[in-house]
């Protein structure tokens, strides 16, 4: 008789949301001699077999004794426990629950001695040998967690609503097939494009307009003016948690304590260029670091994506549509189909690219430390109390969490395309005002004061001269009178006359001054005779050389009073020169005052447009929901003032009609992705080019008629600069001209478009920039659900779209209605608008969209299938990082270094 080993069952293990289940096997002797207490008995299992220790789940009877023992040498692992008594003997484990038949062996052995194969059967009577086929557990897939079917009835945390539109080409629209038509010839009027005539194509202009939309490639599905958005809604379950990767690693020796500090911190990619570096994704995939959910993450990435049509986002509003190609079906099961396989390939790269992001969104640092002040950081201490060291993994725990994505519905919408939405939206300036350069350090030179006339005086003598002509020596005691026509003055002898002219010379009183040479400007002061007192001087002045100060006494008059001299004294008036010499030291001492000056002022502007640049990069973006409905507004207005439904023209009631039949608020817009403007944008700048907002010259002084004239900044500044060709030669290369953009080492990195040359807003995001420089977009108004059939007969009106190819033939397709076969275009889409038209008001169908709300998560086999309307089609498992920080201890081969 041998030992025999049966397979006892397995039964779930009371931990709490483990998905792990207990083995147990019996093992019966034969005999007493068979087993004996402190004998130690396990089966061999593959070392594949993800068996746990069972020291991890204490209090658990059925694995008290219980032991695994690695043996990397054999390839496998020894499951059992120690013998306590006689009898039958249970062999107890944890493993995963997936089964299959498989070779066992049993194995005993005593305390510190190798292990020894025992023959054993299966059944009693049965064949005994040392490898027996038993019922065991097999590797199976490696789980992170518990499996998605035990969260089944989870009610979801977030949800997340977008859809995909899609054009239905064949009819031709009067707004778009007239813009189609203009860039080939003439736009017909809007007439032309209703009534019978237009509905079959019988028009030559119509017909010509055709054949141009059907060519290669086909414009049908740009020129129509309906197409279906199909609505899905994104939902997030929290699954449950588990350990990942190790974040680090400590060992301690017996009886050692020590004490980590975690410090948990997030990545911002604009603050770190290594990690820019690696991004080679668009602002919005940047922006995603700062959410640590995938829900909010994905919220964020559907906000920012400039692909998205921009609608409102809130309610059971469109937070996010995608542009699909467009439907040669019409059908809602068609379309339905293919927007889900969009949906899905789009959703699963999001939530992946997000979830990415996340994992890379966490820095954990750990520290060893005596002593911290850091109150704020979490403190782990650590200790081991065993007579062995002991190696921790410092190891992260993960989040699980689950999307669903669920097809809520259909609504056919209008499309209609708006040139220059964003001429009329203001932008935002920043208001800096620059304080002038500080010039206190820079000594102004004075002025010289203005060089004026000098008088002064000059004292000289006319002395009593005996003339050549006289004959006898001149009395003193005379009245001497000129003689007329001579040089002469007498008294009346014809004998006797003395000198009546007398030169002079006055000493000018500073360089360059001369003497005035009007002689009225000489005034006599005084005249005294020999005794001092007054004497009679009667004298004209005569001046000779101004430069020098020479004049001419001519006496005309004069008494001596008996004395030999007259002194007299003149006032003189001194002019002064052309040419002031300290004015020409001052103009050169100014020239380099008014030059140190502008370098100043130059370096002051320059370190203002440097400090504007970078405040105007950290301007923080307004909300996207504002940018959005400002945008909405827009567009509305320039559809508004697009239509002619009534003659005269009258707005209000166009905007209450289109109210009325649309929803208008759900609006959404596909920007130009091109930004196609009708001039020449791809010749290069040349040295004339200002780009959008050139540097502005410098402006001290304000403006009279604008006080925050220079004081306000609209965008960031652009520069006209060259550089040489990439084959430059000679003296004077050829020069390349580009326009610039201004960035500096504090500066946001510049947003999408400065290298284009857009208009970029101060606090816009990408998408109100796009917006701005956008030649027209795309407007797709929802129509109101129940309106259906009367928005498209409004649609076919002359003043709106037309009838135009309404009568042309249905190509039908493969998963069409059978109703479809032999239909005109506009009687499918009468049939498609009756279809939508129920679908959209049953009670039914809206009950459908909101289930998951009620029942919560119901596991969707496969993971995908293709979209039926209402029903939930694709299905994942994201798995997410958290800042928490688990200490397990772990063993490690020594001689292999493999973990245990």
């Amino acid at each position: 008789m041998s030992i025999v080993v049966t397979f006892a069952g397995r039964t779930p293990l009371p931990a709490a949301g483990s998905w792990y289940q207990i083995w147990s096997y019996r093992v019966q002797p034969s005999s007493p001699a068979d087993l004996h207490p402190g004998q130690r008995v396990a089966l061999a299992l593959p070392a594949d077999v993800d068996v746990r220790d069972p020291a991890l789940f204490p209090g658990v009877p059925a694995l008290d004794g219980a032991f695994v023992e690695p043996d990397p040498g054999s390839g496998r692992q020894y499951a059992g426990r120690s013998v306590t008594g006689t009898g039958p003997l249970t062999v107890s484990f944890v493993a995963p629950p997936a089964q299959s038949e498989r070779d066992l062996l049993l194995v005993v052995g005593g305390p510190g001695r190798p292990w020894t194969v025992t023959p054993f059967a299966t059944s009693p009577g049965g064949p005994a040998g040392p490898v027996r086929v038993l019922t065991a557990p097999v590797p199976g897939p490696v789980r992170t967690g518990r499996p998605v079917t035990e969260f089944a009835g989870t009610l979801p945390y977030a949800s997340e609503l977008f859809g995909v539109y899609q054009p239905l080409p064949g009819w031709l629209g009067y707004g778009s097939a007239g813009r189609f038509a203009a860039t080939h010839g003439r736009r017909p009027p809007a007439e032309a494009f209703a009534g019978p005539a237009a509905r079959g194509l019988e028009s030559p202009e119509l017909a010509a307009l055709a054949r141009l939309a059907g060519q290669d490639p086909p414009t049908e599905g740009i020129l129509s003016p309906v197409g279906l958005v199909n609505l899905f809604r994104q939902y997030f379950y929290e699954f449950d948690t588990f350990l990942g990767a190790p974040a680090g690693h400590l060992w301690l020796s017996p009886g050692g304590m020590v004490e980590l500090v975690e410090t948990s911190t997030r990545r911002t990619l604009v603050e770190r260029t290594a990690n820019q570096s690696e991004e080679t994704g668009r602002k919005s995939e940047e922006t995603l670091t700062d959410q640590s959910d995938v829900a909010d993450a994905v919220k964020e990435s559907n906000a920012n994506d400039t692909s998205l049509g921009a609608s409102a986002a809130g309610g059971a509003s469109f937070a996010g549509i995608y542009h699909a190609d467009a439907s040669a079906s019409f059908a809602t099961k068609s379309t339905t189909g293919k927007s889900s396989e969009l949906t899905h390939k789009h959703t699963r790269t999001q939530s992946s690219k997000v979830s990415s992001e996340i994992r890379r969104n966490f820095t954990t640092t750990f520290k060893t430390v005596t002593e911290t002040t850091d109150t704020s950081s979490r403190r782990y201490v650590v200790q081991n109390t065993t007579d062995r060291l002991a190696n921790y993994e410092l190891r992260r725990k993960m989040r699980k969490v689950g999307v669903q994505v669920q097809h809520i519905g259909t609504r056919m919408s209008w499309q209609v395309f708006v040139n220059a939405p964003g001429r009329v939206l203001g932008l935002g300036e920043l208001v800096d005002v620059v304080p002038a350069p500080d010039l206190t350090a820079v000594r102004k030179p004075e002025p010289p004061e203005p060089l004026a006339p000098i008088l002064s005086t000059f004292t000289g003598t006319f002395p009593i001269a005996e003339h050549p002509d006289s004959t006898n020596a001149p009395h003193q005691d005379a009245d001497w009178r000129r003689q007329e026509g001579f040089d002469r003055m007498w008294r009346g002898e014809e004998d006797e006359y003395i000198m009546a002219n007398f030169d002079y010379g006055a000493i000018p009183p500073a360089p360059g001054y001369t003497l005035s040479t009007n002689p009225d400007f000489v005034q006599l002061v005084s005249a005294k005779n020999g005794h001092g007192t007054d004497a009679k001087f009667l004298v004209k002045y005569v001046i000779q050389r101004p430069d020098t100060g020479r004049f001419q006494v001519r006496a005309d008059n004069v008494h001596f009073g008996g004395t030999a001299v007259i002194t007299f004294t003149l006032q003189l008036r001194w002019e002064p020169p052309a040419v002031n010499p300290a004015e020409e030291a001052y103009k050169t001492a100014l020239a380099a005052y008014e030059k140190e000056v502008a370098a100043l002022q130059r370096k002051a502007y320059a370190a203002a447009v440097r400090e504007r640049t970078t405040l105007l990069s950290k301007v923080r973006p307004r909300p996207a929901e504002d940018l959005r409905k400002e945008e909405r507004h827009s567009v509305f207005a320039h559809l508004v003032d697009q239509l002619r439904l009534f003659d005269p023209k009258d707005a209000h009631l166009e905007a209450e009609l289109i109210r009325q039949i649309f929803d208008v608020d759900q609006m959404l817009y596909f920007v130009s992705p091109d930004f196609w403007r009708p001039d020449d944008v791809s010749a290069p700048p040349d040295a004339d080019s200002l780009g959008r907002y050139p540097v502005p010259p410098v402006r001290w002084e304000g403006v009279a008629d604008d006080p925050l004239a220079g004081e306000t900044v609209v965008t960031a500044y652009s520069r006209t600069s060259s550089h040489n060709g990439p084959d430059a030669k000679g003296p004077a290369p050829a020069r390349e001209w580009r326009v610039d953009y201004l960035i500096t080492p504090d500066s946001q990195p510049a947003p999408m478009g400065s290298s284009l040359g857009w208009l970029v807003q101060a606090d816009g995001d990408e998408r109100r920039n796009e917006f701005l420089n956008s030649a027209w977009v795309k407007a797709v108004l929802p129509i109101r659900p129940g309106h259906e059939q009367e928005a498209l007969g409004w649609l076919t009106k002359a003043g709106v779209e037309g009838e135009a190819a309404l009568d042309r033939p249905y190509a039908w397709q493969e998963g069409d209605p059978d109703e479809y076969r032999d239909q005109t275009i506009g009687r499918v889409l009468e049939l498609l608008a009756a279809e939508l038209q129920a679908a959209n008001t049953s009670v039914a169908n809206t009950l459908a969209a909101e289930q998951v709300f009620e029942t919560g998560f119901d596991p969707l086999a496969g993971g995908f299938r293709p979209a039926e309307p209402y029903r939930v089609f694709d299905q994942w498992v994201e798995v997410l990082p958290t800042d928490q920080v688990v200490a397990v201890e772990v063993a490690y081969d020594p001689k292999t270094g493999r973990q245990l």
